[in-house]
């Protein structure tokens, strides 16, 4: 087992609440949990120790709201997420991943920036969310942020934001991709050593602060209009981009 002070105990605490929180649907919180673990853990380290209690909000996630899916996004999004996954397993395999801190929060930034020209002018980019081009580079994407940093929660939210999906349906859609997604990652992880008899055994420790997590936030979810929740998704995911390309430099300082 690991040797954690309280102050640790009390860090983790929170970053599995956040998991929770950000499983319901406000998927921009992911990067509290992300910062937090990667803070006791160190950024490699983390990526294992986290893995499975996202796992697990997944599958809460999809028991509370799977059934609204649209499986034709989940088809779209999820052959490219794969292809990134191997490549951010083989760059995580030689390289810091703290290096392409900077790089994935300078794309989620420009990303945000695009769905936010597409509300003020819809007419500009109204074939660009269906395109093909679109769903690979996204999915690319999200399959090596996920692997090197489990921080593509925002990519995805956007890409179904651009879509313009309910609120609900982009909770149950985002829910069973990243299920399926992070199962994948799985053995990537094992091959890594990230994922050992101790990080399991701390996940099963924080599995019911994640489950807690998780109702918090889709009590709130209920009681958010759609206007808001998108704005409330963009705002999120901006402060995670510019929380990740910090991050990044401070790592090189």
């Amino acid at each position: 087992m690991f040797e954690l002070t309280f102050e640790d105990w009390c860090y983790l605490l929170i970053g599995a609440f956040g998991i929770g929180v950000a499983k319901s649907g406000l998927s921009g919180v992911s990067m509290v949990h992300v910062i937090v673990f990667a803070w006791v853990f160190g950024a490699r380290l983390s990526t294992g120790v986290l893995l499975p209690l996202l796992i697990i909000g997944d599958l809460c996630a999809v028991y509370l709201v799977g059934k609204d899916v649209l499986w034709n996004y989940v088809r779209k999004l999820l052959p490219p997420a794969l292809i990134g996954v191997v490549i951010g397993w083989w760059l995580l395999s030689w390289l810091d991943e703290r290096t392409f801190k900077p790089l994935i929060g300078l794309v989620i930034v420009a990303l945000t920036c695009g769905q936010l020209f597409r509300m003020w002018r819809p007419d500009l980019m109204e074939k660009v969310p269906n395109s093909v081009w679109f769903a690979w580079f996204m999915g690319i994407t999200t399959g090596i942020t996920t692997m090197l940093a489990n921080a593509a929660g925002p990519i995805v939210a956007l890409f179904l934001l651009a879509i313009a999906l309910p609120k609900m349906q982009l909770v149950a859609t985002s829910a069973w991709f990243f299920l399926i997604l992070n199962i994948s990652k799985v053995p990537f992880s094992l091959n890594l050593g990230l994922i050992d008899q101790r990080t399991l055994t701390l996940n099963l420790l924080l599995a019911p602060v994640v489950i807690c997590g998780l109702l918090f936030g889709r009590w709130i979810i209920k009681k958010i209009p759609q206007k808001l929740f998108d704005s409330l998704i963009l705002a999120f995911t901006a402060v995670a981009a510019i929380r990740l390309i910090v991050a990044g430099f401070q790592s090189e300082t």
